[in-house]
């Protein structure tokens, strides 16, 4: 991605050093917004739809994290990365800012190579978003990436996580028990639960840099860059409840409902760590949850 202004960024903070500090770092690359507040962050978010904003978690009247879970809420802005800026140095603010949606985290005081690199490091990613909606890597039938456009997208995080030295977990989910669905429903009424699974699968997740792609046929998997296995356990979970609740309509007085099984693989990528080998764990691990029947996770590590 070449560092021309064709991104802007909404920079966040009640302090105006702050801002003038991270607009000099940034405005030679990017379109830059300024808000002092949490109220016209959300204001500008909606209005100007920024390709990432940068958000201060300590600001008075309303947080960082009040402002992100308002974002999240909001289906204008809830696909827009925010990085958290901070002076909070504690893991529990950290996974705070995580589980709300933070793509990352950039603390106080300012350096400015890491600054550029974050959001660098995120501005490749909307970047291949823009590209995959652009050349067609786009499943039709559920509007989410198809394998094609999972396999670009894992190359870049890949490579991200051997340079940054960050786990990466992988979930790959096949819906229980399909074939029979479609047999006793009908093959339309199958792909309206690929439909309403994939949007609960993205409804589970709350980073912009999560991604979900449809392997094949009722296989899906999901992408969780720097995500060690707690996390990716914890995200697998919501997305097993959240489907096991889901109700699919059949007509105005008929409802079904499926379930979904998932194998994960979770690893810190070294330069020669086999990438097929990371997909055939998470694989073996589908088929064990299976095996033992149905609806549960089973991670490689206990294979």
């Amino acid at each position: 991605m070449s560092e021309k202004k064709e991104f802007t960024v909404l920079t966040t903070d009640d302090e105006k050093s702050n801002l003038d500090i991270l607009a000099g770092i940034l405005s030679p690359y990017y379109n830059i917004l300024v808000a002092k507040s949490g109220a016209r962050t959300l204001e500008l978010a909606k209005e100007k739809k920024p390709d990432l904003i940068l958000l201060d978690v300590m600001m008075p009247e309303m947080t960082g994290f009040e402002v992100i879970t308002a974002l999240k809420a909001s289906n204008d802005t809830a696909n827009i990365p925010v990085i958290f800026i901070t002076g909070l140095s504690s893991t529990e603010d950290e996974q705070r800012g995580f589980f709300l949606g933070a793509v990352d985290y950039i603390t106080k005081p300012f350096n400015n190579a890491i600054v550029k690199a974050r959001v660098k490091t995120h501005m490749r990613i909307v970047d291949q978003m823009r590209t995959i909606e652009r050349i067609g890597l786009i499943d039709p039938l559920t509007k989410i990436a198809n394998r094609r456009g999972f396999e670009d997208r894992f190359e870049a995080e890949w490579g991200r996580a051997i340079r940054e030295n960050i786990p990466i977990s992988f979930l790959i989910m096949d819906i229980d028990l399909f074939k029979i669905y479609n047999d006793t429903y009908g093959h339309q009424q199958g792909d309206v639960a690929l439909q309403a699974f994939a949007d609960t699968t993205i409804d589970s997740l709350h980073r912009a840099a999560d991604f979900v792609a449809r392997w094949g046929g009722e296989e899906f998997v999901v992408l969780l860059p720097d995500t060690g296995i707690e996390g990716a356990m914890e995200i697998a979970e919501r997305i097993r409840v959240n489907i096991e609740e889901m109700t699919i309509p059949i007509d105005e007085d008929t409802q079904t409902s499926v379930t979904v099984s998932i194998g994960i693989n979770c690893v810190v990528p070294e330069l020669d760590t086999p990438m097929k080998e990371f997909f055939e764990k998470a694989d073996l691990a589908l088929y064990k949850a299976k095996e033992l029947g149905r609806n549960r996770i089973v991670k490689a590590e206990d294979l």
